[in-house]
Parts: structure tokens; C-alpha cells; sequence
């Protein structure tokens, strides 16, 4: 509702149909002021009011001809309640204390050429109201990102009062609107920066932290851990994200390091639970990103609010946040670390990293500026690599093998590695280009990846070098080189599907030559085996990091770490993505090199690390980590408990009894009925089924009275017992008993 405002003080009464009224009967009262207040509550009013009509196009109200540009400046707004260090309303400029813009802010409201009437304002500022997004929100510098406006809908464009003649006059100044923010509080009137790991500090997998300053916050990372041996029908895990709950509008945006699943995997889901934040990255993971989200949500992709990274010299800000970008090493494209300024200390998340033993690069990274960056400083590093002691194999000589072994190879080649090392197989696609060889690709995620590298430009082959797998029986074995996904042993893979002889077009040969460019991810170490022992049986040749160096990880060792530690001179020290002994190594390594326990922290899912400026610790009170299953279609409806239930089922199998009983005797009708699952084969067991109905029947009897209803839970819950503990008397087996009673 309106209320009026005058120059000296203003009457916080509403306005009322009554003052509407008293205004119209006393002319000697009509002032500019008092004509606007009436249109206004002719435009807001819910019942019609008891005063004239509204003047014609051949009556025009001398006040509005008397309207002075600055009576019209004082029609009355929404001021929104400002939130510290956002605006402040001065003249109807809109002035940013603190430099910092922590909220979409409306701009680009169109101005009329000619003065408008009240009723055409107030209506235009409803219409802002409607904008739509033009762009998602940065505040980068130099312009490298653009800025964040708002852009009405034409069709809520503010309308003109055509029947109201108006003398020209300048453009009367509307005040730009910042939405209010809900205040978040902390505890203590003084903000800290927290550091909160919600996945990747237990498991090789599902990384993501969350960095919060008062009411901002910034997320590294979406990823996705793969379901493990003890996890059957899962497909993957994603991160829990309910800390974030109510908190959606605080989140100023989230920054993707670089394009592996462990990083992006979980972006389709993360991002829809979360409403869909501003999305931060370089071309190359923007697109995988936008590929998942589709692959997800058929259409989904247009809701992404994306920011590119166009040069590793751009500057944002998010919120409180000043986040600047730095390249790294990694067996991926676009690769970048982050760091990220706040008043009280600087973040340095470095990704996934390494550091290599002679590139092919002639001119190494080098990491010394991030020592010169705002103290303290806390490097976030990825620690996969802690126990491996060493340098990393030559990246000159695993190069030099791929170009002997396409050289030599007397047969096909058949390379496998993960679809996600793109950058090794833009190399391979070369070399095999340079000897007149016909590449085929197998592997849905393969394919999709490379064909977004080359939208992008960073892989350029001839058109013919690529062909598809049915055609591979038109050229000579020996001109053929297959790059296919499955070397972790994967059932459904390409490779897995060769060596069991089920793929429509590769059928493995005596004189094929196998290669498995890459390493084996703990958990998968049976599956590859098995594998391996397969391809031995049908090949003559098969290579692997074992007898030659065909692979190079994407993580450094130990020694690229106590590199790192040199380079950077970090103030903290926090070993990050990877399991607990990963990390616990290196901060063993950080301890050598002369940093002492209260300058490292070894933090687990969930830990808050607090720094308010004066100390830095850890919270006593973590936030909820716990596993989010994703089944198919289904995500998070998978708990412990049927996870429990579905080990039990792989393990020992189960077995239903279904009894009849007569509702007027309470005497069991025909013979009990056994099925057994994964337990038992009950035809060549029946000495062992007999007796199990017998143990029924007791139980049915005991519990049953012809004078009395039956209590069919104490039944079934005596029969459970009964019958399990029978069971694994005889087999030593516990299977799931499920017991059903039926009164007939």
C-alpha cells in the first residue's frame, strides 16, 4: 500500500478512499503533489471511489501542466530494506559501499522520451518486477565477464497514457531496485571464512567443498563417487547437499576445476536441487557440464547460468569473494585452479594437479606467484599421489612408445583408456594421422568427447581419419588403431564386450596388439585382472604400465607435493581429495618440510574449519556427509537400510514361506509353501524343506487358538526367528526370511 510522503515529514497512516475524496472536494488543496497521491489510489484502490471522473483527452488538470520534474521524482517507491555493504538510495542513484554487488541488481530500465503520467511509472516499476535474466551474474574486472542486468518483457513494457496530452519536460529519474537479503547469522556479529569439505576427503571420488563468509557462498566442485563392491545396484554416489538447504540464494556460484566425472559427475542433480547457480568454468568443462545436464533432464540445459573463463587473467566477484584462476597441469583439457581473496585470508584450490617429468611442453608451469598473494593463505591441495615416491614416468618417452607401438604394431591397435583423456587422445588421433592411419573410436562417452573437443578447436584432424567401427573391415589390419573405453574392466564397456566376443563389429585376432593406457582405480583392481587374463588368452601382444610406459597419471607424487609446498609457501596447510591415508601422508610430507601440526589440517567429510581472523579450527560439530545412492532414476530413496538388505540378499539369498490358515479351525490348509532364492536349490534339498515346514506348522500351532483372533505380526515374527535360527543350525547360513500368513 502507498502512503503519502511530503517533502518535510511524512504520514505513516494509509491512504484511505476518504482522503481521495477530500482532496477532490477542495480545489484550493489540488496541488501536483496532492493529483498524483489521487491517481495513485485510483490505480491501487480495491472498490471503486466515490469522487469525478477521470478527466477526458479535452480535459487536461492544469496540475499536471504545473508538474515539475522534481514533484514527479517524489512519486512514492518500494524501498527495499538495504543489507550491509550492498546500496544506498541517494538521489535515485544507486551507490555500492564496499564495492561489493552480492545480488542480481536491476538495470537497464527503458526510458520513455517523453514525460509519463503516475499511473505509467508505477506501472513500469511493476514491469521491472517481471524482468527476466539477461545474463548470469558476475562483476568481473576489466570487463572480462559481462555485468548481470535485468530486462523487462516487452509485452509488460511500461505503457504510455495516450489520451492525456503532456508538455515536454526532462525524463523524470527512477531509482534502481536491489532486492532485500535474508540475514544469515553466524553465532557472533563477526563473520569468518568456513571451509567445509562435503565429499572427496574419505573416498577417491565425489569432490566438493562449500566456502562461506557471512551471507556468501561459493562452491568448488559437483563429482560422483562409483558405487562400490560391497554396494550392489548402485550406480554412483552423489554429494549431500542438505547443509545448503534454505541457503540456495546465498550460493554466488559454483566453480568447476576441470571436466573428470569425479569433479562435474554430480552437476545435473546438484544444481537442479539447488535452483540452478551461476556455473563457472573454462570452455571445455562448461560443455561436458551442459552435455550431462541434457543427458539428464532432456532440455534442462537451457536453464544453466553459465560464466565462461575467457583468459586466466580475468577477476571475478562473487559476493565478498574475489576469485582469480591460475592453469595447471592434468591429463584433461581446461584444467584450472582457483583462488579465491576474502578479508580475513586467501583460498588456493589447486584441483586435480601434476607436475610433469620432461613435457612435451618446452616451458613448464611455474607456481611461485601464488606465494605473493594476500597472507594467510591456505593451499587446498589434491594428495592422490602422497605415497608414491619418485618422479612421474618421462612424458616424452610415453609418447615416443605410442608412436613405436603404431609404427610396429603387425595387426590392429587397440588402445584403451578413460574417455576423459582427451588431451592423450588428441595426441594418439595425430600420430595415427601422421602415419596414414584410419582411427575408430568406440565408447558413447569417447565418442561424445571428442566431438566436443573438436566443436571447440582443440583437437584438428582430417575429416577422413575417423571412421566409424563397421567400416573398419574395408581397410588393412595393420592401417586400423581402435580407441575404445573399458580398461578398469567394466562389464558393459567396449573392450570388456570384445573379449567376450558380443560386439557387433571387433572381433579380437591372434595379431591384434591391446593396450591399456591407464591406471587401475582402486576398488577395480579384481575386475582389470580378470580382464587381462582374457586378452592374454586371445592375443599375442598386450601391453600395459607394468612392461612399458604407456601412461602417465594425472597426479603428482610425493616429491611434485614437497615441490609444491616450496613453490607456494602456503601460511595452512589442507591435503585435500583422496582417502584418509592419502592424507594423512601428506601432511607427513608438509611436517618435513618444516610446518608444524597448527599449520595442517587433516579435515574429514563434514568438518567446518573455522578462520575469524585471529585463529583457525576446527568446529567440534560436522555437517550431515552421509551416502546420497543414485539407483537408475532413483536418487537418495536407497538407504542404508535396503542397501543392508541387498548385501544380505548377495550373500546368503533368502527365502518366503507362505502359509494358509483357517479363519473358524486356525489350522493350516494344504502344505506350506518354501521358495528359495540364492539360498538353496529346494529340489535337491528336501530332507532339509521338509523338516523347515515342520518347524512352521509348530510355530503356527503355538500361537493359535480356535477361541481367539489370530495375531498374524507375533506369527510371522516367530517364524522368522524360528526358521533363521534353524537354518543356519544345519548350513551355517543366514538368509533373509520372509514369512507371509494369509487367514482364509
Amino acid at each position: 500500500m502507498f502512503r503519502r510522503q511530503n517533502t518535510g515529514q511524512s504520514d505513516s497512516r494509509p491512504f484511505k478512499k476518504d482522503d481521495a475524496s477530500a482532496l477532490n472536494q477542495n480545489s484550493n488543496r489540488e496541488s501536483s503533489e496532492a493529483f498524483f497521491d489521487n491517481l495513485i489510489s485510483k490505480r491501487t484502490s480495491t472498490t471503486p471511489p466515490t469522487q469525478q471522473p477521470r478527466p477526458s483527452n479535452t480535459q487536461v488538470p492544469a496540475s499536471l501542466q504545473r508538474m515539475q520534474p522534481a514533484q514527479a521524482a517524489r512519486i512514492p517507491a518500494v524501498q527495499p530494506r538495504p543489507s550491509q555493504g550492498q546500496s544506498n538510495f541517494n538521489g535515485g542513484q544507486n551507490r555500492f559501499q564496499g564495492g561489493n554487488l552480492k545480488r542480481p541488481v536491476i538495470t537497464n530500465v527503458p526510458q520513455s522520451t517523453q514525460p509519463r503520467s503516475a499511473a505509467a511509472i508505477v506501472q513500469g516499476l511493476k514491469s521491472v518486477s517481471r524482468g527476466t535474466i539477461a545474463q548470469a551474474p558476475s562483476l568481473a574486472q576489466k570487463e572480462t565477464i559481462p555485468a548481470l542486468s535485468f530486462e523487462p518483457d516487452k509485452k509488460f513494457s511500461s505503457p504510455r497514457t495516450p489520451q492525456i496530452p503532456r508538455p515536454a519536460r526532462p525524463e523524470v529519474s527512477i531509482p534502481q531496485v536491489v532486492p532485500a537479503r535474508k540475514p544469515m547469522i553466524f553465532g557472533s556479529g563477526k563473520k569468518k571464512l568456513r571451509i567445509i569439505p562435503v565429499g572427496g576427503q574419505e573416498e577417491v571420488g565425489r569432490n566438493m567443498t562449500i566456502f562461506e563468509y557471512g551471507n556468501d557462498i561459493v562452491i568448488v566442485d559437483m563429482g560422483l563417487q562409483f558405487g562400490e563392491e560391497d554396494m550392489p545396484g548402485i550406480d554412483y554416489i552423489v554429494p549431500n547437499v542438505s547443509y545448503l538447504k534454505g541457503k540456495e540464494h546465498l550460493i554466488r556460484g559454483v566453480i568447476f576445476t576441470h571436466g573428470h566425472l569425479d569433479h562435474i559427475g554430480a552437476a545435473p542433480i546438484l544444481l537442479r536441487q539447488l535452483n540452478y547457480p551461476t556455473i563457472i568454468g573454462r570452455d571445455f568443462t562448461l560443455a561436458l557440464i551442459k552435455h550431462k545436464v541434457d543427458d539428464q533432464e532432456k532440455g534442462a540445459a537451457a536453464r544453466l547460468k553459465m560464466i565462461r573463463v575467457k583468459t586466466l587473467d580475468d577477476v571475478m566477484k562473487l559476493g565478498i569473494f574475489t576469485v582469480k584462476f591460475f592453469e595447471v597441469e592434468h591429463s584433461i583439457m581446461d584444467a584450472i585452479g582457483i583462488t579465491l581473496e576474502t578479508p580475513v585470508g586467501t583460498v588456493i584450490h589447486m584441483g586435480d594437479w601434476t607436475i610433469s617429468n620432461e613435457p612435451i611442453d618446452p616451458h613448464p608451469l611455474s607456481y611461485e606467484h601464488l606465494a605473493l598473494l594476500p597472507k594467510p593463505t591456505f593451499l587446498m591441495l589434491e594428495s592422490l599421489g602422497a605415497v608414491k615416491k619418485g618422479m612421474p614416468p618421462s612424458e616424452t618417452q610415453v609418447h615416443k612408445n605410442f608412436q613405436d607401438l603404431m609404427k610396429g604394431a603387425p595387426g590392429r591397435l587397440i588402445i584403451a583408456t578413460f574417455a576423459s583423456q582427451v588431451r592423450r587422445v588428441s595426441y594418439l588421433l595425430e600420430y595415427a594421422e601422421q602415419l596414414g592411419k584410419k582411427v575408430a573410436l568406440e565408447g558413447y562417452s569417447m565418442k561424445n568427447n571428442v566431438e566436443i573437443a573438436k566443436e571447440l578447436g582443440y583437437i584438428k584432424i582430417k575429416q577422413d581419419t575417423l571412421i566409424t567401427t563397421n567400416d573398419i573391415h574395408k581397410y588393412p589390419d595393420n592401417q586400423i588403431v581402435v580407441i575404445c573405453t573399458g580398461a578398469q574392466g567394466e562389464v558393459n564397456a567396449a573392450l570388456s564386450r570384445m573379449v567376450t566376443d558380443n560386439h557387433r563389429f571387433i572381433k579380437l585376432q591372434k595379431s591384434d596388439t591391446v593396450v591399456f593406457s591407464s591406471s587401475v582405480i582402486p576398488g577395480n583392481e579384481r575386475s582389470v585382472q580378470r580382464l587381462k587374463d582374457n586378452l592374454y588368452r586371445k592375443c599375442e601382444n598386450v601391453i600395459h604400465s607394468d612392461i612399458m610406459d604407456i601412461h602417465i597419471g594425472g597426479h603428482s607424487t610425493a616429491s611434485g607435493i614437497e615441490e609444491m609446498l616450496r613453490q607456494v609457501k602456503p601460511t595452512y596447510f589442507l591435503p585435500v581429495y583422496g582417502n584418509h591415508f592419502f592424507l594423512k601422508e601428506a601432511a607427513k610430507l608438509a611436517y618435513k618440510n618444516g610446518y608444524s601440526k597448527d599449520k595442517v589440517f587433516v579435515l574429514d567429510n563434514g568438518h567446518v574449519l573455522e578462520n575469524d581472523g585471529q585463529s583457525v579450527k576446527i568446529l567440534p560439530k560436522k555437517i550431515d556427509t552421509s551416502y546420497v545412492f543414485v539407483d537408475g532414476l532413483g536418487i537418495g530413496d536407497i538407504g542404508h537400510v535396503v542397501l543392508r538388505d541387498r548385501q544380505m540378499l548377495s550373500q546368503d539369498g533368502m527365502i518366503a514361506i507362505t502359509v494358509l490358515v483357517d479363519h473358524k479351525t486356525k489350522k493350516v490348509i494344504g502344505n506350506v509353501q518354501i521358495t528359495s532364492r540364492g539360498f538353496i536349490h529346494v529340489k535337491e534339498n528336501f530332507d532339509l524343506v521338509n523338516e523347515t515346514k515342520r518347524k512352521v506348522l509348530k510355530v503356527v500351532k503355538d500361537n493359535t487358538s480356535k477361541d481367539t483372533s489370530i495375531d498374524w505380526r507375533t506369527i510371522e515374527n516367530n517364524i522368522r526367528e524360528v526358521v533363521g535360527q534353524f537354518l543356519f543350525t544345519k548350513t551355517e547360513r543366514r538368509p533373509m526370511v520372509l514369512p507371509v500368513v494369509i487367514e482364509v
